[in-house]
């Protein structure tokens, strides 16, 4: 799935979202939107990791090497 299609389908996928990263919160989502460095923020934020790391949980959820 790439960017485009995140932002595309981000009101069916805010709940697997919140699924995978339960410490997001409705409001975080709001503010995501979609956008992927937003959510790669985010995470980071609320799970205390780096920015690397915070992309590579996305692309493993995203199915992506």
């Amino acid at each position: 799935m790439n960017r485009n299609q995140i932002e595309g389908n981000w009101e069916q996928l805010k709940g697997k979202v919140q699924t995978r990263w339960g410490k997001l919160t409705g409001d975080d989502l709001d503010v995501i939107e979609g956008n992927r460095k937003q959510l790669a923020g985010r995470i980071q934020e609320r799970y205390g990791i780096a920015e690397e790391a915070a992309e590579r949980e996305i692309d493993e959820w995203l199915g992506r090497p």
